[in-house]
């Protein structure tokens, strides 16, 4: 007798439960997208300055590798344009060492930071914020071009 009316007010309310645990699904769906991407670009810029330190060592030993020989060649002819050599991979050297085991990756962020308040209108996209529409344009463009030609995987 009284299933088919709790049955009407557990539609009724179904709904309404339905979106919230929708809703929180959805919230969370998007904080582990945000912190999964988070993560990843963590990753790339930890591989980013592994990275310049290993070219850094390499930098060091060719510069000093050439400076003796500069050194050691000018011992010899007494020319002081042979040193010259040894100026432009100081720089080169001194950039790295900065990159690498410096305070420039601050410098870089806070310049970023600065541009991202400041100048907004450098940071815009060409053709403007992709819009779903053109994404599944592209999709398409994409699926037809593989009918059109397919190849072996």
């Amino acid at each position: 007798m009284g299933g088919a009316q709790s049955l009407n007010i557990n539609q009724q309310m179904s709904p309404k439960k339905n979106q919230e645990s929708i809703s929180e699904m959805n919230r969370i769906k998007i904080e582990r997208w945000i912190q999964m991407h988070y993560q990843i670009k963590e990753r790339e810029v930890a591989m980013s300055l592994a990275r310049n330190r290993e070219l850094f060592f390499w930098i060091t030993g060719f510069w000093t590798t050439s400076a003796i020989a500069c050194i050691s060649y000018y011992q010899r002819v007494r020319r002081v344009t042979v040193l010259a050599p040894i100026l432009p991979f100081t720089f080169i050297t001194a950039y790295y060492a900065d990159l690498a085991y410096g305070s420039k990756l601050h410098r870089i962020l806070a310049e970023a930071d600065m541009i991202m308040q400041r100048e907004q209108e450098q940071l815009q996209w060409p053709g403007g914020l992709p819009t779903v529409a053109s994404i599944d344009e592209a999709r398409v463009e994409v699926e037809m071009e593989k009918k059109m030609h397919p190849h072996p995987s």
